[in-house]
């Protein structure tokens, strides 16, 4: 793509676009899409509302824990996650309202 083309994008798409451009971050979304569902129950935090614990994310996908900070951060960079502090963990949770505004631009876009 030339740069005059990308200027047709508005820039938060495209961020968000390239953050689910990887099967192990289309995973974490997918799971977290029933967090209940997908892992146990949490010590400090509720699933829900709080989120998973990063390293419940980390053991279900099998992957080093400096791999899944970086996919979490940049999801949440694309703000299609949330990210809570509870104590000495952090916890994630899809946030709704901004993927359906990312859907809807995209769509407007394609």
């Amino acid at each position: 793509m030339r740069n005059s083309e990308s200027d047709e994008y508005p820039t938060a798409v495209l961020k968000t676009v390239k953050a689910v451009a990887s099967p192990v971050r289309l995973e974490i979304l997918s799971l977290l899409k029933d967090p209940v569902g997908n892992f146990p129950p949490q010590t400090d935090g509720d699933l829900i509302r709080d989120g998973v614990c990063a390293d419940f994310i980390r053991d279900k996908l099998g992957i080093a824990a400096a791999t899944a900070s970086r996919h979490l951060t940049l999801l949440t960079e694309a703000h299609l996650l949330v990210a809570t502090r509870r104590k000495n963990w952090t916890f994630y949770r899809r946030d709704e309202s901004a993927i359906r505004r990312f859907t809807q631009a995209l769509m407007a876009q394609l």
